[in-house]
């Protein structure tokens, strides 16, 4: 089913679940979980109509739609990521912008392939609002973090973030932030990584890489996901694969630090029987969102 520009709301969020790029129909309620929460970002930060945005980390483009919603006509998103374009599943990076680009909403949005630190230096445009949402994590390392806000506290008005906040507000949440530990736990052993968990940095250390950058925290509160938002499930299935258990044994060589990762793992399984003992599925954490301001 098509969208047309009349129908974009970021109050609607199916039609614009429906602008975002699904495989089928059976696809779409997933889509549709990530859109409310990428709308829940957006109307907690408050982006308004006519708004000029960069968004940091935009991935496949999922809140760059609802951005580009809030900003309306008037507006307008720049969408920076360092990935390749053909990372990402089960659309690429180019595949999902390459879509998002011809939909109705195409022309309020501006991909750009590069590293955040590459591109601001040789870009002279001024924003109104920068936006880091949920790509903390993919960053190599904590300083990464702070030389990108640094680098942003020069340019923009202010800058929102969202991150998991490593917080269980609903039970069923706990085997997820255990899963989030134990691939750090794995990851930081890897000379490079490509997992969706790199660097985890805690609400904590966020707001002092800000304090370092010269912002101050304008705004801060936590949520909880919409019921049908997947990541945390994504995330506990990751950790138990059977993949996982051949990266401890490929990357970690010492035997006591491989003796705790497994443990992770472990725990992990433990916490999701838990909640799957109860007739539950489990659910995606607490989610930290934020603004700083010079």
């Amino acid at each position: 089913m098509s969208v047309s520009a009349a129908c974009i709301s970021i109050d609607d969020p199916e039609s614009l679940a429906r602008i975002y790029p699904h495989q089928n129909e059976k696809h779409f309620p997933i889509v549709l979980g990530q859109m409310r929460q990428r709308i829940q970002l957006v109307k907690t930060w408050g982006i308004q109509p006519g708004e000029r945005v960069l968004e940091i980390g935009c991935g496949q483009g999922d809140c760059t739609v609802a951005l580009a919603a809030a900003v309306g006509n008037s507006g307008h998103v720049t969408a920076i990521d360092p990935a390749s374009l053909d990372y990402g599943s089960p659309y690429t990076l180019g595949e999902a912008q390459a879509h998002l680009r011809a939909s109705p909403i195409g022309s309020r949005i501006t991909f750009e392939q590069a590293d955040p630190l590459a591109f601001l230096p040789r870009n002279t445009e001024t924003y109104t609002t920068a936006v880091l949402a949920q790509c903390i994590w993919y960053f190599a390392s904590p300083s990464t973090l702070s030389a990108i806000l640094s680098a942003l506290a020069l340019r923009v008005q202010r800058i929102c973030v969202s991150e998991y906040a490593l917080v269980a507000g609903d039970p069923r949440a706990a085997p997820h932030v255990l899963a989030v530990l134990a691939q750090a736990a794995l990851e930081c052993r890897k000379p490079t990584s490509e997992s969706n968990v790199r660097t985890v940095m805690a609400p904590r250390e966020i707001r002092s890489a800000a304090e370092v950058a010269g912002l101050r925290t304008v705004s801060e509160e936590r949520i909880v996901p919409p019921e049908d938002m997947y990541d945390g499930r994504w995330e506990v299935g990751a950790v138990l694969a059977d993949e996982f258990e051949s990266e401890i044994r490929e990357s970690v060589a010492n035997e006591r630090e491989r003796a705790v990762v497994f443990a992770m793992r472990d725990a992990v399984r433990s916490a999701a029987d838990s909640v799957k003992l109860k007739g539950e599925s489990v659910h995606t954490m607490d989610i930290w969102i934020a603004t700083f301001a010079k």
